[in-house]
Order: C-alpha cells, then sequence, then structure tokens
C-alpha cells in the first residue's frame, strides 16, 4: 500500500512522515530525487535524494522516473526501481509528494496497487508563519513563492481520498494512523 501525503510546501509533510516512521511498525519512506540543496538537518536518501539538475534532466530522458514536475526552480521525482522494490517489499510505504506528482501515480499505479492519499490543508496566515520559522532561510520572495502556490494546490483537492486540517501534530498523526489501519484492513478483506 501506498500512502501519499500531499499539501503546499509548509504544511508539515515532512514532520508528520518522520511521526509515522517513528510510531509505526512495517511503515517506510520512499524519498524523491530533488535538484534542491540540502536544508539544514537533511540528510542524503532520508529526505531526499540530492542530485544536480544536469543529472536530473539526464534520469528523466532515460525514463528512470515514474512522476517527476519542477516547482520553485528545482525538479522533484519519484523513481521507478525504487518505488517498485518497496512495493514488492510488502511494506506500507509513506510518502510526501506535490499534488501533480500525486495525480501521476495515482493514474500509473491504481490497477495494481492500493494508493491512498491524503491532503495536509493549513491556513495561509498559519502557513505563513511556518514558512518564516522553518529555519532553511527563505526569501520573502520565497515565501510569497510557496503562498501563492496554496490556492493551486487547494484545487486539487477532490481528487483525495481524505483531507485533513493539520493544525495540531498529534491530532493529525493519529487520524493518518487511523486511516492506514482503516485501508489495510479493508485492503486485507
Amino acid at each position: 500500500m501506498l500512502v501519499i501525503l500531499s499539501g503546499v510546501s509548509g504544511a508539515g509533510k515532512d514532520t508528520i512522515k518522520r511521526e509515522l516512521l517513528k510510531t509505526m511498525d512495517n511503515i517506510v519512506t520512499l524519498p524523491s530525487y530533488t535538484s534542491r540543496n540540502p536544508r539544514p538537518g537533511e540528510v542524503e536518501g532520508v529526505e531526499y535524494h540530492f542530485i544536480t539538475k544536469e543529472d536530473f534532466k539526464k534520469r528523466i530522458g532515460e525514463n528512470e522516473f515514474y512522476e517527476y514536475d519542477e516547482h520553485h526552480e528545482n525538479y522533484y521525482g519519484t523513481s521507478r526501481k525504487l518505488l517498485n522494490d518497496k512495493i514488492n517489499s510488502g511494506k506500507i510505504i509513506i510518502k510526501d509528494i506535490e499534488v501533480n506528482g500525486t495525480e501521476n501515480l495515482v493514474r500509473l499505479l491504481k490497477d495494481d496497487t492500493k494508493v491512498v492519499t491524503i491532503f495536509l490543508k493549513v491556513e495561509e496566515e498559519e502557513l505563513r508563519k511556518r514558512l518564516i520559522n522553518r529555519g532553511d532561510n527563505l526569501t520573502d520572495e520565497d515565501i510569497e513563492l510557496r503562498i501563492s502556490r496554496l490556492k493551486y494546490e487547494e484545487s486539487k483537492i477532490p481528487n483525495y481520498d481524505y483531507v485533513i486540517k493539520n493544525n495540531n501534530l498529534e491530532k493529525t498523526v493519529n487520524i493518518i494512523k487511523t486511516i492506514i489501519a482503516e485501508e489495510k484492513r479493508l485492503l486485507e478483506n
């Protein structure tokens, strides 16, 4: 089963994913590839696989990605090989990905893999605070770019199985655990 977390940059996807990995058995993550530079504290192969734009474009040409997108002037993509290996392991995969990537993965995998999509909703003012306090030295222009994407990402909410207002980490994590448990139960019956 593949569980996708989506939401605008700053919605809490990484934080929630880390909490789920710490507190649930039989769950793994699938880092995307990206051409952006690591943020402070990010580890290669944990949050992302960090590669150059040139390497990313080469991999696109070699059809190595199920899906990829360019936003905030960087590429992000899901490796075919890594995802297939994780699916074949039988574990529950938790992946954070933006809305276009979600649409593409659901379209490509829906006939072969149980895909559960969760959109994390956050109010604009809360989002602004999170982006300012995140510690990755975003400029005012960077923050506005991410906030301007909020309406676009929210326009994709009808494509999701679940929408959660992420204003309390513990509550959101518990809701997602319940969703995963129920979806797993339905899959097994």
